[in-house]
């Protein structure tokens, strides 16, 4: 039997994950521990035990921290509202809100300052769409997958709007945008789209491995939204199994029983070590024939925080 896994690319960090997780890092080291952090910087267990072990302290609310000190917003933003009670506190704040996550925080002023009505499209109790609808208080309707699309009703009268989370399945945001656009004509396109390029790249890759493979390993953890759209992507694509590890210890031997050929990737938050990790444990079960899988080339990269660049500068002189 031709044992091989094809490797999906890209993976792993992106962009504003790399940012988020370098400005924590950048700030222990320039104001040392400990450093607060509202939320997990980014959903993955390993990076936040890592970053807890240099000295980061991640708590749930700005009231957590004390007066006077250094905290970190998460990569998938903040509402208003928390900026305000930071302010309050008299707190150091250093924003590391992905800038894909801006840019729909923007497209959300704009809509609510043009008094539209904003469907947006996304998961309850996530960050990232806390965030959001916390900028146009009163003027956001969740749309939480495609029932909801087919059964929302916005205040009548109103002018419409739609906005997604950047971390959805690509497929079922078109799907529900579909379904909104057809009970709704006249509702408004945002400027661009809001799905994040890393994880329209990441979903791609698995698309065109799914259909190959007996089984897709996605290493990731269950409360990253991307992450659990890769999953469920490789089985709408044709794989038979498809499951999801934060560690190469958590894979099962009775996973690879009559197994050819497996795909592996990682959400966005993964870092590169905790997929070699699961390579090697492959490698020793007999798959060592690793294929890359190439949807796209990344190349894009952010600049750090203005606050925390600013005082990286004044450090030096």
């Amino acid at each position: 039997m031709s044992k091989r896994i094809l490797l999906a690319a890209p993976r792993g960090y992106c962009a504003g994950v790399d940012r988020a997780v370098i400005t924590v890092e950048k700030a222990l080291e320039l104001y040392g521990a400990p450093v607060y952090v509202r939320k997990q910087i980014v959903h993955n267990k390993h990076v936040v035990a890592t970053l807890e072990a240099r000295g980061a302290i991640f708590v749930d609310q700005t009231d957590e921290v004390p007066e006077g000190k250094i905290v970190v917003f998460s990569a998938h933003g903040v509402s208003p509202a928390v900026h305000a009670e930071a302010a309050g506190r008299n707190l150091k704040t250093i924003d590391a809100t992905c800038p894909l996550v801006t840019k729909v925080h923007h497209e959300a002023k704009r809509f609510a300052a043009e008094d539209l009505e904003i469907l947006f499209i996304g998961h309850e109790g996530h960050e990232e769409v806390e965030g959001t609808m916390g900028e146009a208080v009163g003027k956001v309707k969740l749309v939480d997958g495609l029932d909801s699309a087919r059964t929302i009703e916005p205040t009548p009268g109103k002018k419409l709007a739609w906005l997604s989370q950047t971390t959805l399945s690509v497929d079922e945001a078109l799907q529900s945008v579909a379904i909104l656009k057809e009970r709704f004509p006249d509702i408004q396109d945002p400027p661009s789209d809001d799905i994040c390029y890393a994880t329209t790249n990441r979903q791609d890759a698995i698309k065109v491995i799914a259909p190959q493979a007996d089984l897709v390993i996605v290493v990731g953890s269950t409360n990253s939204s991307n992450s659990v759209r890769l999953v469920e992507v490789a089985k709408e694509y044709g794989t038979p199994q498809a499951y999801l590890i934060d560690y190469a210890a958590e894979a099962k031997e009775e996973w690879l029983t009559g197994v050819e050929t497996i795909g592996v990737t990682s959400g966005a938050s993964v870092p590169e070590i905790l997929v070699d990790d699961l390579l090697e444990w492959l490698a020793k079960r007999g798959f060592a024939d690793v294929e890359t899988v190439t949807a796209a080339q990344e190349s894009l990269l952010f600049a750090l925080p203005p606050e925390l660049r600013k005082d990286i500068k004044a450090a030096a002189q």
